[in-house]
């Protein structure tokens, strides 16, 4: 069967993580049809806009697209291509699995958490307004209907991959509101839905400390789209970095794969990124195709060369010395 599949390179070391990936993928024989289209800093030069119409238009009809890191600008310039995403294509659900890895050594060695981050509402809808000189508001956005959404995606999750247990992470002690209707949406899907998924709720601020003195003790973790985005960042830091997971965006009627560190323009062009957290994405995304044997012998490989620990097949990063195609090729090698 062939797929067909967007491809978005980005900016900074996005082209080189890209073309990595896409070997990788090709290397396990599954047919897929890539389709380059330009979004970020990149395409404004090319197209006049960072998201132009066309690259819409393409995922709507192929349904699929894997994305390299994009640049956005911090307190001015263009809105973010990645905000813009998951808005115009409903993608309301964002999924990073975070896991402990061998070879790679950190404080944790018990990490198995997946992050369930509702992706279009929130502090993130972008409603800001100027009150007046020096005074700035900016209105979060909570409805039923996205709640109930992404608490029934997350509860869906954990039946299909046999997770036990569920936690949100909230601040309805203050938001009573828009928190508390959350809150309350989520437990309405759990007790219709999931009532043998154990459930939990904490307060946003305890649980980052509870996540940082025994991360073992969770398993998936359910948040509306501000804390979403700071605590899988979170998470990240507990297996290595941004670095080695991946993200996926996914709504009723398409999904987008991507890495989900920077651009790192001081690197790009210099062979010297690891395009690991893009590969894994892309993991992800042939999972999603149906494509898990393919996904399962690169999950393998990857999982190989890191747990060989050659500094020759390892990027600086992770503390070896390989490049980005050294990287690549020691993976292709273990797919055979």
């Amino acid at each position: 069967m062939r797929h067909a599949v967007c491809l978005i390179k980005g900016d900074g070391i996005g082209p080189e993580v890209a073309e990595a990936t896409q070997q990788v993928i090709d290397a396990t024989g599954v047919a897929i049809d890539w389709q380059d289209l330009p979004a970020g800093a990149a395409a404004v030069e090319s197209h006049g806009d960072v998201l132009p119409e066309m690259t819409k238009a393409a995922i709507r009809e192929t349904k699929v697209a894997l994305k390299g890191p994009v640049t956005t600008p911090i307190g001015q310039g263009f809105r973010s291509v990645n905000v813009q995403l998951r808005q115009e294509l409903n993608l309301y659900a964002a999924i990073r699995p975070v896991r402990s890895m061998d070879g790679i050594k950190t404080r944790y060695d018990n990490v198995d958490i997946v992050v369930f981050r509702e992706n279009t509402e929130g502090l993130y809808s972008g409603i800001e307004n100027t009150v007046t000189e020096g005074v700035v508001t900016s209105l979060k956005v909570c409805t039923r209907k996205a709640s109930e959404r992404i608490a029934r995606a997350a509860f869906r999750y954990c039946k299909e991959r046999k997770r036990k247990k569920l936690t949100v992470f909230h601040k309805a002690n203050i938001m009573k509101l828009t928190d508390g209707l959350f809150l309350e949406s989520v437990r309405k899907v759990h007790a219709k839905m999931a009532p043998e998924i154990e459930y939990q709720e904490l307060i946003i601020d305890n649980g980052c400390m509870q996540l940082v003195r025994d991360p073992g003790q969770f398993d998936v973790l359910l948040l509306e789209n501000l804390y979403g985005d700071v605590i899988s960042d979170l998470c990240a830091g507990l297996v290595g970095g941004l670095g080695v997971v991946p993200g996926a965006n996914i709504g009723d009627e398409a999904a987008v794969f991507e890495a989900v560190h920077g651009s790192a323009p001081d690197i790009a062009g210099q062979n010297v990124a690891n395009p690991l957290a893009l590969i894994m994405s892309g993991v992800m995304m042939l999972r999603h195709l149906g494509e898990k044997k393919a996904a399962l012998r690169i999950r393998d490989a990857y999982n190989a060369v890191l747990q060989a620990g050659n500094p020759a097949e390892i990027t600086r990063d992770l503390g070896g010395q390989a490049s980005t195609g050294a990287f690549t090729e020691a993976l292709i090698r273990q797919l055979g």
